[in-house]
């Protein structure tokens, strides 16, 4: 029960969440305290114009990587749930982007998970990416057994991780869990999802009407609730899990869901998917437009036997949430075009 802390284990009830400050963190960090979690949030520094739950404790650590300085942050906890991460970036500049996703992504957690197992940490929750196992499904979905191929440096960077804990659990007994997510969308949603938010809160035409494909989502509730599984479940030591809403839907139709649940009317217009994979080629965006075109679904079936997880909001209720937190926050739309 929310607020209460009589069926929480006292050995998982202090709890370390990196990237506190971020999309995902903030929600996850105020779940736990209502559930009654003691939460210790990690965050790059400290700033006004980040809004954090009232009740837990802000710890500023720098930027994370190979010779990041965990002892003093990790004394007295219990578990970790690492979600901070090097992500996509649209304008990348670095010389060698894999190498800086490795550094943050593979080398940092690496010495964190280590610093982690010597303090005596139990369990460590890590948030990796549906892009381990490839940038397109096909028509058959994807699970925890498929052969993995990582598509870009920063999903390449996500599986080192993986593996690296791996070998970190084997070695000292730190339970280790991974979660796979599709595109988060909810509250607060940077990115795409936000991008896509816009599109169709002002009525742009989009090209999209003749795409046959099929997407997983998840929403940010959906996903806060499978992660509080994970540091829960005495199951889920050691596994991988994927895991998504449960309803997939085609391009066309999820734009269509983001209209209605803003109260716009979905302006879609056929083009043909061969001109738009030829477009993506010459113009280097080819990436981008396979993500759009592309069918990317998952199978969510073992973390809902093993641990018994349904997802508390359906597509609807999320979408909603969404929308309605986007209004909000765009106090003029009374403005957009309908």
């Amino acid at each position: 029960m929310a607020g209460s802390t009589d069926m929480i284990d006292p050995c998982t009830r202090r709890i370390l969440v990196t990237g506190a400050s971020g999309f995902i963190g903030r929600a996850l960090c105020a779940r736990l305290l209502a559930d009654g979690f003691l939460v210790r949030g990690v965050v790059r520094e400290l700033s006004r114009s980040v809004s954090l739950p009232q009740g837990m404790k802000i710890v500023p650590i720098g930027s994370i990587g190979p010779d990041t300085d965990w002892t003093d942050v990790m004394n007295g906890i219990d578990s970790v749930i690492h979600l901070a991460a090097r992500v996509h970036i649209m304008q990348e500049r670095a010389m060698d982007p894999l190498q800086e996703f490795r550094r943050v992504n593979f080398h940092g957690t690496e010495r964190l998970a280590r610093q982690a197992a010597q303090s005596g940490v139990k369990r460590f929750v890590f948030m990796s990416t549906i892009g381990v196992n490839g940038s397109t499904s096909g028509s058959r979905a994807f699970n925890e057994s498929d052969d993995l191929g990582p598509h870009n440096p920063y999903a390449v960077s996500k599986l080192d991780a993986e593996l690296g804990l791996r070998e970190i659990s084997a070695k000292t007994g730190m339970e280790v869990v991974v979660v796979r997510a599709p595109l988060v969308y909810g509250p607060g949603n940077p990115g795409n999802f936000l991008r896509l938010l816009n599109a169709v809160a002002n009525g742009w035409p989009l090209p999209v009407a003749a795409i046959n494909n099929r997407r997983s989502l998840i929403y940010l509730g959906n996903l806060i609730d499978a992660v509080m599984r994970c540091i829960t479940h005495p199951r889920a030591a050691g596994q991988v899990y994927l895991a998504s809403d449960g309803d997939d839907v085609s391009t066309p139709e999820l734009i269509r869901r983001v209209a209605a649940a803003l109260g716009r009317r979905a302006r879609l217009f056929p083009f043909p998917p061969a001109l738009m994979h030829m477009a993506g080629n010459l113009l280097g965006k080819s990436a981008a437009i396979e993500s759009l075109l592309g069918s990317l679904t998952i199978d969510s079936g073992k973390i809902r036997r093993e641990l018994e997880w349904k997802p508390p909001y359906s597509m609807e209720e999320g979408l909603k949430e969404t929308a309605e937190w986007y209004l909000s926050v765009n106090r003029n739309y009374g403005n957009l075009k309908r």
